[in-house]
């Protein structure tokens, strides 16, 4: 599978140089190491390999080419080697020695030698390895003649291996490089007793380069890098150079070890909080006639239900439902929202159910954002299968764990274009017509179950009657989309049969993502749940065109849970219902599922949805594969880091895989039927694959599996942990087992695994490039995209081999074409991301890249289980303590690299943990044992190389029985070579380490673990970031093994990190791993490996990180000398720190000269410290041992700030900035007798933003020389910001700026505001242009408009973008045309900008409204928390709680330091220090306010809330508005709003503060209570002070117009012209000049603009004002001192309350102004009430009806006829329903009315809603105001005398947006209610009077619409006064009345014509009626007849007369 090069020596060479050689075949090349000084022969030996997906032609060529090797320059090319494969192909084996070839053609005198293998895919071609089938004689060496034995091969070393017949396959994982160290030391063996001794010796295996060659260091440093790309990419353009991987050593696997898992505690199963928010806003099309709906929601098992909403299909509620859990997320995901709207409930009845919708918590969480907004769920009727659609219901439904933040789109008003189809309530990629399948879930049998039932009882059974029970009753339950259905009790069986199916009905795809499958055990009192399997129906079938239904098995489903021991109370019970990793197998489950899609058109189907069970048809036996005996094999090389708690009872190591090897609690027998092949067996494996000799195979069948080790006594390491002393002596552990062979579907799970481990690790080196800011990422993520690339091809080629095998299941076979479809398509995207991967498209590309990850990790998740999960217990005393679990499929062997698992004989780190609950927190954070464990897991029959990746120099000591049998396996392992070492740890310093101590700070100490000795650093007290700067030495290390092997392999260090209390034990911080760079004793101790460099390890504590620790590590051999042989430790020894040794000089980092200046302004907020407050505070700074102490604070209540700015202290630093230690701010109370006692600390963990750099003299930035002009009009929209990028600084263009980004925006607007239907802000302006009609909400809500304009924008802009890309992708881009850009000018660049502005067409010109800047955040996160100058540092205190969720950082907080610092290189340049007005007292803070207290007028403007957090049972609040500064505290209660989630305040409140003592601003939302306390719904808070004093000017926002007077006047006291003048004069910046013509200077620039400005009475003055303005919203492109000026704006923040942490719980809009009270006083504050809604009147005439269906037949006459009616409504609900009198007796349904309505109403414009007040229920306390949306409903109805009247048809207009009448009867038709999009719209409120004929509608028995009646109507709108100026009269009374109906008179038909009448009524109607009547009379006049004369008769006869 595989080309294979050796490149021995190139030779002949001239002169001295370093060399290096590359081989390129098919497109991938290798490079060599390089070889430094050498002179006529090269000699590399170095091995490379190919993997080939398809068979190599003939005729393709390898190519070899030799450089002369250069650190700086490109490399010379010295010659060239080509080679054709043809010989190659054909022999399988070539040795060639030739010469090289230069530029030319031209022979050269060097020459190469180079030895090329070749195996071909299909095995025709060349050998057998050695390594796959050890013993398996090869093709030809027995008649060979050179070697009797296969092993000599072995032990002659492979070098001298010259005739194809043993070949060297470089069998490791694939899963670091292909490169090959070609260092393989030729091995002297000893000669072993007999012939096997090479076995027992271990087997050399060629090592393999992990990613250091020898000569380069673990961390590549940038020139590393650029030396390799320069050899790399000899000429190429940069942007296509990539780079392999190139990994820091902590990430270091070699080819014998498998890397560890660093997080430790398995988060899943651990409770969380969750808040789902559900807002059901109305529904529509609710089928059926005249309802009452009610929509109940329900989540899990709680319901809700909205209000009531009488007589009507279309029902407004917009109310909010909010439901808490506090669960595991499993549990949470699985939970079901269902949504049901029921007809008619109240109290006495459940009411109908209408139609119902439900999809489970986790879809609504994979949602983006976590939500569905304003979405339309469709009903469906869950009992009906036939029946159509029952209606949509509109919601929002969001789900927030902790921690998620949900950006809720802006709630403005709410002009939803009503698309039902386009929005509908389903994640993307459903289709919107789901239709109803059944899902059939087969369950087969069982086996392994566990004994669920004490043996006391089943032994006195068997003693009385002698049977033997099986103990345990089983059935299994299924739960799927909220249903259940379960399966028979089979009694007493561990290997029960049930062969059933439950089939379930839902629709198609199902919204709940997982089936449950759970096997109970049935119980007289409880049952209880033996395992739990969840199957993923994303996993299982694929939505795509060519993707298939979910389908799965029949296949064995493995169930893991609790151990099998049984308990009556389990304590891990819960691990058995499916939370948490189960920690032991349970049982196995053969079931499989398949899905049909409904027909539910055919009459025969049964339409019930109920689940059923049946009984289904057994499968065959072998359907899931052929039985084979799988044989795994274990050896424990090292047990240590035990917890001591365990005790010093003796300990061993049992592991399990099924039942197999669990010798407490497994089964007697093997409960899987042993199917013994016979010795052939299957003919389809090659004879090669089976043992050499069949005896052999005889003999070893009676091996017995040996499943557990030896106890053994623990030996002290240290005060924590115990180890095993497994020293030259390690067991080992056998077990055979029998599973169906189904190993095809784990091998492509690891190929794809294999790949994304590559791929997840070459993101992390990219990750870590572009954290350390390493020069070049792109190409390490290209190179990343490579190594994908030829992954996903490699993967299809692979798994295409198997198309064919009989146990395949369907699943299996789609499966497979989808992945492969899916890596087919990735490998492309790959490739042509490769391509467009650049510095700056960096970021988006590794967004990309990190989604093939989750795809590929999405995919190599197989659904249908094999082969069980293997577990490794330790015990002590026969119980069990502590486990590890292994995946099967991570050390199943394979024959092809890819496919094996990747710890698959090798060496794999593994740390035991708790099971279960006792797991969760501190407990799981501690080790309970360390293992180094060696795992091989194969077919019996492939087991020859079992034991090949062991360290080799062993012996195996067998059992007895096996004692000559050279295959049986050893039960342990004696190694007789053995290494010593040195290993020196450089322990250097840790940083933002966890808090430990209720003083916020820690006692660090480190342990560090190396194999079976520890070592500890010093303590150091009193500090999150410890500098020890000691190096720890562990002498007399013993390794065992090869030497080679540890350099390449050396086994990890483990250090953990704790704190030191002064009584009971340390506490535990942290561990990390690390690997050290090993030396061997024949090596150099030299550059560039050595010494080594200190690296960063992250530190972790349970799941989550604890800091980093900077350290390095090295493990030096100690040779035949001694200890005199290594390199000397010279550290400077320093006296005073005794025996502790520093680390040495090489290795720390080069120090240099700093000062770091302090700026100390104040402390805020300090609570109080052991219940005392603080008074004299004082701060302390210390960095790297040195530091400086703040002035004393006198009094801490009176003036929090420091007298004394700024002090400084000089500090010696690491010149890397990345290995500056940290800055420690430690503030103290100075108590009285000199006591100290600490407040709280912080720690700056990176200086980096605080470092200053001094600018660059030769790029002197803003050359100030030449006038830029900034002309202010908007010609050409180009955006600023480009423009301005292109200026050069002495340049002299004129640039046109926009005035304004929103001036495009209404522009956009307005193209797009056409008729109506652009919202409110609109509406208003063609409605009212008078000035004075506009008010601050006009612009509040233009504003609005623009902001989600702009969002649209956005996204379509982000769209358009990728478009581009994927076009230039085709264009097929190439470099030329790169080269070309950059030569453009800017001025090109604007021409081509202008043309592709596209031209905006100019509406009429509509009166522009002013805007203001609506941010949907804290103003904070747009200006960056206001830290320009002044930051502020939060100070801890207190440990961090022992489970991560509780202990947030908010309750540690204790107060804060505001202040900030400056660190720069000493001395700094002069220019500095000598300019104009330099105060030396500050330093670096040059012109910073003065921090003494001063008064400030604070204005708070509350706009309104949204979104509220219902406080009330009822599902809604009370909220009012509390405000809190200071000692103001401001409750605004008596204005509550009732029943209110989005209420709307518009209230500003006024407060006069001191700063520093007043600056936190608290603004909170409480819910107002009859009784008892108001509850806080949440609260936001503003730290003024930063706003305050910061360069943003946040004190009072720039408007974007200056105005005088009206709804946009100034609200500043400071005009625009003295805000300029004093921004110039702070910072140092000339100007403003005003000139004549419009223009003003500031600096270099000059703007124009307009110089008018009119007042009240419309009189025009001359100002400056506008230009000054113009000037301030652009300050960020002034030089120097520039900065962006905060807009007027209204900011969101979010309310949070301290009970529900992390979790919004709604958001305010609010703005804040503050003025000084020492400057002229601000005017008044702007109005922002709420619009009080307009009074209108409607009134409503109803004409005529006509065409109206008769639902009547007339007594009398027989025909149809109807007594028709009309009402009307308008408001909410039918409270003022208006209905017209009756026209009776109507035979061709017209009826003539003439009636008038009247409603009178409340209308807020802006937001097109209705205000209604009403009271809730009789009980309410007060009236709720509710907002509905203006609709007019008009009903016709037939009136009935005495039963209820008949409902006919209805017809609702909304009065902003209905159709227009038509103009007479007949052009009225349905298709105004159904097409109403064709139809031109009108608004009452623009036409005030509108006529028309409109149809009437309802739902036939198909739910089909039909036209039921037409009705001529006369709508006419009047606001109140017109109203009262032109009165009406209701009906047809006074003033205006309305004549009088002319009505047929056919009520009284009958009474003009008596006998035509009757003649009706007795011939045609009633004829049968009357003719039964009279027969019936005549029956009972002869039965009464008969009765009477009866007794007569009777005396008669008896008396004989």
């Amino acid at each position: 599978m595989a080309l294979q090069l050796q490149l021995r020596t190139v030779s002949g060479l001239r002169g001295r140089a370093d060399r290096i050689a590359k081989a390129a075949f098919r497109g991938l090349s290798f490079y060599t190491r390089v070889l430094e000084n050498c002179e006529d022969e090269a000699r590399f030996d170095e091995t490379f390999r190919w993997p080939v997906a398809s068979n190599i032609d003939g005729n393709e060529i390898l190519e070899i080419q030799v450089f002369n090797y250069s650190k700086v320059f490109t490399n010379r090319l010295i010659g060239t080697f080509r080679m054709v494969l043809q010989k190659v192909v054909e022999e399988g084996h070539v040795e060639v020695m030739d010469t090289l070839i230069d530029d030319n053609n031209s022979a050269i005198q060097t020459s190469i030698s180079i030895e090329i293998r070749y195996q071909a895919l299909d095995g025709t071609v060349g050998t057998w390895n050695d390594k796959e089938f050890l013993e398996t004689p090869s093709v030809h060496s027995e008649g060979d003649g050179r070697y009797p034995l296969e092993t000599d091969s072995l032990l002659s070393g492979h070098r001298q291996s010259t005739d194809g017949s043993v070949g060297k396959s470089n069998q490791q994982s694939t899963e670091r490089s292909f490169r090959s160290r070609g260092k393989e030391k030729t091995k002297e063996h000893k000669a072993g007793k007999g012939v096997f001794s090479a076995m027992k010796l271990g087997k050399a295996r060629p090592t393999k380069d992990d990613h250091r060659k020898q000569d380069e260091p673990a961390v590549l440093e940038a020139e590393d890098l650029d030396r390799k790309v320069m050899r790399l990419g000899g000429g190429l353009d940069p942007d296509t150079i990539s780079l392999a991987s190139v990994t820091a050593v902590t990430t270091n696997v070699s080819n014998k070890r498998s890397k560890p898992d660093i997080k430790m505690e398995p988060s899943a199963g651990r409770p969380m909080d969750y808040q789902i928010s559900i807002t059901v806003i109305e529904a529509r099309q609710l089928v059926g006639l005249n309802m009452d709906p009610v929509v109940c929601v329900e989540v899990g098992e709680e319901k809700k239900y909205t209000s009531m909403k009488e007589s009507t299909n279309c029902p407004y509620y917009n109310e909010y439902f909010v439901f808490d859990f506090h669960v595991p997320p499993d549990v949470m995901f699985d939970k079901i929202i269902k949504l049901s709207v029921i007809h008619s409930k109240n109290l006495l009845r459940s009411g109908t159910l209408v139609g119902s919708f439900k999809m489970d918590v986790g879809t609504v969480y994979t949602q983006p954002e976590h939500q569905f907004y304003h979405k339309w769920a469709i009903l469906s009727d869950p009992e009906d299968l036939t029946a159509g659609l029952k209606g949509y219901l509109k919601c929002d439904i969001a789900v927030v764990g902790k921690g998620d933040n949900i950006k809720t789109p802006h709630k403005a008003n709410e002009t939803e274009e009503d698309d039902i189809e386009g929005n509908l309530l389903l994640p993307d990629g459903v289709p919107p017509e789901r239709q109803w399948a059944r899902f059939y879930i087969k369950i087969y049998r069982a086996e392994g179950l566990p004994r669920m039932n004490t043996s006391i009882m089943a032994n006195v059974k068997k003693a009385l009657i002698g049977e033997n029970k099986d103990l345990v009753d089983p059935y299994v339950q299924v739960a799927f989309a909220g249903q259940k259905g379960k399966t028979s009790v089979q009694k007493s069986s561990y290997e029960p049969l049930w062969n059933e199916q439950i089939i379930f009905t839902e629709m198609f795809p199902p919204l709940c993502k997982r089936i449950k499958v759970q096997i109970r055990d049935s119980d007289k009192v409880n049952d209880v749940a033996i395992g739990t399997h969840f199957i993923d129906l994303r996993k299982i079938s694929n939505e795509g065109d060519k993707g298939y239904l979910p389908t799965f098995g029949p296949a064995w489903v493995n169930m893991y849970g609790s151990t099998r021991n049984y308990t009556l109370m389990d304590e891990h019970q819960e691990l058995n219902e499916g939370l948490g990793e189960g920690v032991s197998f349970r049982a196995r489950l053969l079931m499989s599922l398949a899905v049909e899609i409904l027909d539910t058109s055919n009459p025969e189907i049964n339409s019930s949805t109920e689940v059923q069970v049946e009984q289904t048809t057994p499968v065959a036996d072998n359907c899931t594969g052929k039985m084979e005996e799988f044989f795994l094999f274990g050896a424990f090389l090292e047990a240590t880091m035990i917890d001591r708690k365990i005790g010093d009872k003796p300990i061993n190591f049992e592991v399990t895989i099924g039942n197999y090897g669990n010798q407490i609690d497994g089964m007697a027998k093997p409960v899987l039927r042993r199917k013994k092949e016979g010795g052939d067996g299957d003919e389809e494996e090659s004879e090669l694959l089976h043992n050499s000799s069949e005896d052999e195979a005889d003999e070893d069948g009676e091996m017995v599996s040996v499943s557990s080790s030896q106890p053994m006594k623990p030996l002290v390491t240290d005060r924590n942990y115990f180890h095993l002393p497994y020293f030259e002596k390690k067991p080992c552990i056998y077990i055979k087992s029998w599973w169906q062979d189904q190993r095809r579907r784990l091998y492509n799970a690891n190929i794809m695994d294999k790949i994304a481990d590559k791929l997840e690790e070459g993101l992390n080196d990219v990750q870590e490039m572009i954290k350390t800011e390493k020069p070049h990422p792109e190409r390490r993520l290209r190179g990343v995209l490579e190594e994908l690339s030829s992954g996903c091809l490699r993967f299809v080629t692979l798994a295409d081999k198997d198309q064919h095998h009989s146990s395949r299941t369907r699943l299996d076979r789609e499966r497979l074409k989808s992945c492969m479809r899916e890596l087919e398509n990735m490998g492309q995207q790959a490739t042509t991301l490769r391509s467009q991967v650049k510095k700056n498209t960096m970021k988006d590309k590794l967004k990309q890249v990190q989604n093939f990850l989750q795809k590929l990790r999405f995919l190599a998740d197989e659904p249908q289980h094999t082969i069980p999960d293997i577990f490794v217990w330790m015990m002590s005393n026969n119980k069990r303590i502590a486990y590890a679990r292994v995946p099967s499929k991570d050390i199943l062997y394979s024959i092809v690299d890819e496919e094996m698992g990747k710890d698959c004989a090798k060496v794999k780190t593994v740390f035991l943990k708790l099971p279960g609950k006792r797991g969760f927190g501190p407990a799981g954070w501690t080790v309970q044992a360390k293992m180094e464990i060696y795992l091989w897991l194969g077919l019996n029959k492939q087991r020859k190389d079992f034991l090949s990746g062991l360290p080799c120099g062993f012996e195996e000591k067998k059992t007895t029985r096996g004692q000559n049998l050279p295959s049986f396996p050893p039960i342990s392992l004696l190694y007789t070579k053995k290494q010593v070492f040195q290993l020196r740890a450089h322990m250097y310093q840790a940083r933002s380490l966890f808090a430990a101590d209720s003083s916020g700070l820690s006692d660090p100490f480190a342990r560090v673990f190396f194999t079976s000795q520890s070592q500890c650093t010093e303590v150091l007290n009193e500090t999150l970031c410890p500098t020890w700067d000691q190096l720890l030495v562990f002498d007399n290390v013993e390794l065992y093994g090869e030497a080679h092997e540890m350099r390449d392999d050396p086994p990890i260090i483990v250090i953990e990190i704790y704190d030191q209390d002064t009584v009971g034990k340390a506490d535990f911080m942290g561990r990390t791993f690390a690997k050290p760079v090993v030396k061997m004793s024949d090596e150099q101790y030299c550059p560039p490996r050595f010494p080594p460099q200190l690296e960063y390890y992250q530190i972790y504590r349970g799941n989550s990180t604890a800091g980093d620790l900077l350290a390095a590590f090295e493990l030096l051999q100690i040779g035949s000398g001694g200890k005199s042989d290594l390199p000397p430790i010279d550290g400077p020894t320093d006296i005073d720190r005794g025996p502790i040794l520093p680390v040495p000089l090489g290795i720390r980092p080069v120090l240099s000269k700093y000062r770091v200046e302090i700026l100390f302004w104040g402390l805020r907020d300090l609570k109080r410290v052991n219940l005392a407050q603080v008074d004299r505070p004082r701060v302390d700074i210390e960095c790297a041992g040195k530091g400086v102490q703040s002035a004393l604070i006198q009094n801490y209540k009176k003036n929090p700030n420091f007298s004394t700015l700024v002090k400084w202290f000089e500090v010696d630093l690491p010149e890397n900035e990345l290995l500056h230690p940290p800055l420690n701010i430690r503030v103290v109370d100075c108590r009285a007798f000199g006591r100290y006692t600490l407040v709280g600390s912080h720690t700056v963990s990176s200086l980096r933003k605080f470092i200053y750099r001094p600018p660059d003299k030769k790029a002197q930035h803003w050359n100030m020389t030449g006038e830029i002009v900034v002309n202010m009009e908007p010609e050409v929209p180009i955006k600023k910001m480009e423009t301005m990028v292109k200026l050069e600084a002495n340049s002299d263009a004129v640039v046109k700026v926009d005035v304004s980004e929103e001036e495009k925006e209404k522009k956009k607007k307005k193209k797009k505001g056409g008729g109506g239907g652009g919202g409110g802000g609109e509406e208003i302006e063609e409605e009212e242009p008078d000035e004075s009609m506009l008010d601050w909400w006009s612009k509040y809500f233009a504003s609005i408009e623009t902001m989600k304009e702009q969002l649209r924008q956005q996204e379509a802009a982000a769209a358009e973008a990728e478009e581009k890309e994927e076009m230039e992708i085709a264009d097929g881009f190439k470099g030329q045309a790169k080269n070309k850009e950059k030569s453009k000018t800017p001025k090109d660049d604007k021409k081509k900008k202008q043309q592709s502005a596209p031209e905006l067409p100019e509406k009429k010109n509509k009166q522009k409204i002013d805007e203001l800047k609506v941010y949907n955040k804290e103003l904070e996160t747009e200006f960056d928390n206001f830290e320009d100058w002044l930051h502020t540092f939060n100070l801890l205190r207190g440990k961090i709680g022992d489970n991560d969720d509780n202990a947030t950082e908010e309750e540690r907080i204790v107060g804060r330091f505001k202040g900030s610092m400056c660190v720069y290189k000493v001395p700094l340049p002069d220019d500095i220090t000598k300019e104009a007005g330099y105060d030396p007292t500050f330093g670096m803070f040059q012109g910073i306010p003065s921090n003494d207290p001063i008064n400030v007028l604070v204005r708070v403007y509350i706009v309104r809330a949204t979104d509220l957090h219902p406080a009330d049972i009822n599902g809604k609040a009370d909220p009012y508005i509390a405000i809190k500064l200071g000692k103001t505290d401001i409750k605004d209660k008596e204005n509550y709003i009732s029943k209110q989630l989005n209420p709307v305040f518009g209230k500003s409140f006024d407060i006069e503060a001191t700063f520093p003592m007043e600056s936190m601003l608290t603004v909170a939302v409480y819910d107002w209570d009859l009784v008892g306390t108001d509850d806080l719904i949440g609260e936001t808070k503003i730290d003024l002070e930063n706003r305050y004093y910061s360069k943003h000017r946040a004190t009072c926002g720039v408007s974007q117009t200056y105005s005088i007077h009206g709804y946009n006047i100034w609200r500043d006291p400071m005009k625009p012209s003295q805000i300029l003048s004093k921004l110039c004069k702070e910072g140092k910046v000339d100007g403003p000049h005003f000139g004549p013509g419009g223009r003003v200077k500031v600096a270099n620039r000059v703007y124009t603009g307009p110089t008018e400005i009119e007042d009240e009475n419309g009189q025009k003055k001359q100002t400056d004002e506008h230009l000054a303005l113009t000037v301030l919203r652009h300050w960020e492109d002034v030089p120097r001192a520039g900065c962006k000026l905060v807009p007027e704006h209204v900011e969101t923040r979010p309310l949070l309350n301290p009970d529900k942490p992390g979790i919004e719980q709604g958001r305010l809009e609010m703005w804040v102004d503050m003025f000084p009270m020492d400057m002229p006083a601000p005017g008044p504050a702007i109005d922002i009430s709420p619009r009080k809604p307009k009074k209108y009147e409607l009134r409503v005439i109803v004409w005529n009806t006509d065409e109206v269906i008769l639902e009547d037949d007339d007594y009398f006459t027989g025909e149809k006829s109807s007594d028709i009616f009309v009402r009307g409504w308008l408001k909410g609900q039918q409270e003022d329903k208006q209905d017209t009198d009756v026209h009776y007796h109507s035979l061709t349904g017209e009826g003539n009315f003439n009636w008038r309505y009247i409603f009178p109403f409340d209308y807020l414009m802006a937001e097109e809603k209705i205000v209604i007040s009403k009271k809730e229920s009789m009980f309410s306390w007060d009236e709720t105001e509710y907002k509905i949306p203006a609709r007019l409903t008009l009903q016709v109805w037939d009136a009935d005398h005495f039963s209820a009247d008949d409902f006919l048809g209805a017809i609702e207009l909304d009065l902003n947006r209905f159709p227009r009448g038509a103009k007479t009867s007949k052009q009225c038709s349905l298709e105004m209610v159904t097409k109403e999009a064709e139809l031109p719209m009108v608004s009452i409120f623009k036409q005030k009077r509108v006529k028309g004929w409109w149809p009437f509608v309802a739902r036939d028995e198909n739910d089909e619409l039909e036209i039921t009646g037409k009705v001529e109507a006369e709508l006419h709108l009047l606001t109140a006064e017109e109203a009262e100026k032109s009165p009406a009269g209701l009906a047809r009374n006074e003033p205006d009345p309305l004549e009088k109906p002319n009505r047929p008179d056919t009520s009284f038909i009958w009474f003009l014509n008596p006998l035509k009448s009757i003649k009706y009524l007795i011939c045609t109607r009633y004829k049968w009626l009357i003719i039964k009547i009279v027969l019936a009379l005549l029956l009972l006049i002869m039965v009464a007849l008969f009765l009477y004369s009866m007794p007569g008769y009777m005396v008669k006869k008896l008396l004989g007369a």
